[in-house]
């Protein structure tokens, strides 16, 4: 038997009369599918080129996932459409920047070659400086 959340009437930004289910922290609560017209997640924001402008939530929405292993109910913050703005577009040398950046995590410390693919944080190095640097020389025994 699954808990039901009250319903609640609650007065919005520009007036309009809405259901929510309670509030998190502050905000008013909307399941899937009861959130208000104007209002949008931060990932369906990204797909319109937009970003929250530095604006505050107005809601939060739940919603539960159908796959194992993944947390049962997930939370959203909502925020205003009329609000948002448009995403900062990086100048050429951001972008040149950022191009350095991510090449430096492929290069290894040791043997200054390029890895093919980021190497951890941790060491900073491919897999055979690491099995070179971590080698003790001990051989596992296989027991027969």
């Amino acid at each position: 038997m699954s808990r039901s959340l009250p319903l609640l009437w609650i007065t919005l930004w520009d007036g309009r009369l809405v259901l929510c289910r309670g509030q998190v922290d502050g905000l008013p609560l909307f399941t899937w599918g009861w959130a208000p017209k104007g209002v949008a997640t931060r990932r369906q924001l990204r797909a319109r080129g937009l970003c929250p402008g530095g604006h505050d939530p107005v809601g939060v929405l739940a919603f539960r996932h159908r796959h194992p292993g993944r947390r049962r109910v997930e939370l959203a913050s909502l925020y205003r459409l009329d609000l948002a703005q448009p995403k900062r577009i990086p100048s050429p040398a951001q972008r040149a920047a950022l191009a350095r950046a991510w090449a430096a995590r492929r290069i290894c410390r040791t043997c200054h070659q390029d890895a093919g693919y980021y190497l951890p944080t941790s060491t900073r190095q491919c897999w055979d400086c690491w099995h070179t640097d971590n080698d003790n020389g001990d051989e596992i025994e296989e027991v027969a």
